[in-house]
């Protein structure tokens, strides 16, 4: 190489050059410099005199392959010094070729130290990953490392437990002594937690005073039970924060893995609702998550989703069972009764689906739809000629809504020809008990609309006479329960004397259910009871039916004889 041109790139880079076999011809001062090594320790030295142990052997085998076949190599070395520090260069090896000959004659290797670049770029990457305050993983790196402890669990198999961590009272701390108290509180709780885990295990911190800890190698419960509390005592023991004193807690939620057999993040999400429950349950304990409970929550979820997707569908029908005087002969209007019609199963009846969303909102979108159909039902019949009240049922859920009264009052303002007493709207007795102050200003308030009411199911509860006094309904109804046996059962038939007696005594209608056969209507007559529904008078039908039954009626000759 020309001198001038030496003398650039010795002032520019860390240069040398080396014969084919590797051995050194040349150093500049500045490889003297990074390397520690004197040129004269250097000449003559082969190349490996600087290997770092870092690199796999097929790193270099395809290095002096390239350089080899004539081809320029480059690429970023980690080289070890005299002192045996590593550090980092980015190298432009470069084959020379004997001019006469035209073969490769040696090497000459251009490089530039980037070990600060390295180490920034270590830095970056680990706070990618890593909390900065405590220097535990966090949220970001938690993913890997729950995947590879799941992986290796299913592997082995063995139990993995995956738990959230909240501290009690960090939030007093905080306020108490300042974000800098807090702080170096997490230190101190971060480092008790890494100190008490075993080879395997791993504690990460998601945020604020949030931690998860993997569990590795669970062995049955009094295993997880001991290594759990040796945390909760750790993390209670007092803390000393400058000079104060600081006392603080820690509930802990648990999921087990396979018997919760998911992905991390839902894993994840199960033991910070068991860490809730471990909260509400006195704090400074942990709570096991429970898989067969959030098996059944799901499987009501699914049930309130599909049954949205039918409402919104149109599956769910309206079906309409009269009701009857049996001793005029009259129909006397019609109970709406719900039903869903599913692509697959067929009719669905209510008791198969209605149970597992009334404790929820749906079932309050759904009384309205019925509202709204059967108002609409009604409107429909009055262009006919026919002027029949229909009855509805209204869940616990749904009267108890404070707005009830003014989302009622809107629907039958979308139906404003039909008259609102035409409108009979069915609460369960054991509904109106339990919060009888607030259904009796709701029935009062529903009343001034000009909506009727009628109390279902009467005597199946607690059927007091203050609170027959204070639900001002217009008709009871006699349970089914009771109708069903008055022929052979002298307890029913006098309980239902009795119920009858009672709505006399108060100016209410009574309405018999569950009148299967042409004997229970004598029956009933006998007692008092003139108006009843059940199958012995027709099962519930769709409105399309509804005109031509009533048309067809024709009442039984017993009943007529008992005019």
């Amino acid at each position: 190489m020309d001198d001038n041109y030496r003398a650039a790139v010795d002032a520019a880079a860390i240069f040398s050059e080396t014969d084919l076999s590797g051995r050194i011809t040349y150093v500049n001062q500045q490889f003297c410099s990074i390397s520690g090594y004197s040129r004269e320790e250097l000449l003559g030295a082969n190349h490996r005199i600087l290997n770092s142990g870092c690199h796999p052997p097929a790193f270099f085998q395809g290095m002096w392959r390239a350089l080899a076949a004539g081809q320029v190599w480059k690429g970023e070395i980690c080289n070890r010094a005299r002192d045996g520090s590593l550090y980092w260069v980015a190298s432009t090896m470069v084959p020379l070729f004997d001019p006469l000959s035209g073969k490769v004659c040696r090497y000459a290797s251009i490089r530039f130290d980037v070990s600060e670049k390295r180490q920034l770029l270590h830095t970056l990457q680990w706070r990618v990953g890593h909390d900065v305050l405590t220097g535990l993983p966090n949220r970001a790196y938690l993913s890997d490392l729950l995947n590879q402890a799941l992986e290796t669990s299913r592997l082995a198999p063995t139990e993995l437990a995956v738990c959230m961590l909240d501290l009690d009272g960090f939030k007093a701390v905080n306020d108490g002594y300042g974000h800098a108290s807090g702080d170096l509180l997490l230190v101190e709780v971060a480092a008790r937690l890494k100190g008490i885990l075993r080879g395997g295990d791993a504690v990460a911190r998601l945020s604020g005073d949030e931690f998860v800890l993997i569990l590795r190698q669970v062995q049955g419960l009094r295993q997880l039970h001991g290594v759990l509390q040796r945390v909760l005592s750790a993390v209670a023991a007092p803390y000393a924060i400058g000079d104060q004193q600081i006392s603080v807690s820690a509930s802990i939620g648990v999921t087990l893995f396979p018997s919760d057999n998911d992905d991390a993040d839902t894993l994840l999400r199960h033991a910070d609702q068991a860490m809730y429950v471990a909260k509400q349950s006195g704090r400074n304990r942990y709570h096991l998550f429970d898989v067969s409970l959030d098996q059944e929550v799901k499987a009501t979820h699914q049930t309130v989703a599909r049954l949205r997707r039918a409402l919104t569908g149109g599956e769910l029908r309206l079906f309409y069972q009269p009701k009857v005087n049996m001793r005029s002969g009259e129909v006397t209007g019609f109970e709406a009764l719900l039903r869903w019609q599913h692509p697959q199963r067929g009719l669905v009846a209510p008791g198969e689906f209605l149970a597992q969303v009334e404790q929820t909102d749906l079932i309050v979108e759904i009384g309205e739809w019925v509202i709204d159909r059967a108002l609409a039902q009604m409107q429909q019949w009055q262009a006919q000629g026919y002027r029949w009240p229909v009855s509805v049922n209204i869940a616990a859920r749904h009267i108890q809504r404070a707005d009830f009264v003014e989302r009622l009052q809107a629907l039958l303002g979308q139906h404003a020809a039909v008259a609102p007493r035409m409108l009979d709207l069915e609460i369960v007795e054991s509904v109106a008990i339990e919060n009888i102050q607030r259904v009796s200003e709701c029935l009062e308030a529903c009343q001034r609309l000009g909506v009727q009411f009628s109390l279902d199911d009467f005597g199946t509860g607690y059927s007091s006479l203050s609170y027959l006094k204070r639900l001002p309904t217009r008709t009871i109804k006699i349970d089914k329960s009771f109708v069903r046996d008055i022929l052979r059962d002298h307890d029913d038939q006098a309980l239902t004397r009795a119920v009858i007696g009672l709505a006399r005594a108060f100016g209410r209608q009574v309405i018999a259910e569950g009148v299967e056969t042409v004997a229970h209507g004598e029956l009933l007559m006998g007692l008092g009871c003139d108006v009843a529904q059940g199958y012995g008078i027709a099962r519930p039908m769709p409105a399309a039916e509804v005109v031509g039954w009533v048309r067809g009626y024709v009442q039984p000759h017993e009943w007529v004889v008992l005019k």
